[in-house]
């Protein structure tokens, strides 16, 4: 098993009013492991913060740049980071 991360991740593009936060919030619970939230940011973007294992976090994260998502994604950066805890399952926000 892969230790815990934290992924924080801003997709750029067309992903608000599209469902995307629900679908990433699907993803993140099918990929199992995850911890985090999905939230629409003022610029357009969306915010994905995700915590668990490694492998699983990377997994969500390559969903994230060529998956199959609702809307269009540009581009995605992300930063890696120790988990800081305090999420009770993966939310909408």
């Amino acid at each position: 098993m892969s230790e815990d991360v934290r992924l924080v991740a801003w997709v750029r593009g067309h992903v608000q009013g599209v469902g995307f936060r629900w679908f990433t919030r699907a993803k993140a619970l099918e990929t199992g492991g995850l911890r985090g939230f999905a939230l629409n940011l003022g610029d357009g973007r969306v915010q994905v913060v995700a915590e668990g294992p490694r492998d699983r976090c990377e997994r969500l994260l390559e969903w994230l740049r060529t998956g199959d998502t609702p809307g269009h994604v540009d581009g995605v950066t992300e930063i890696w980071d120790t988990p800081r805890g305090g999420y009770d399952g993966f939310a909408i926000r």
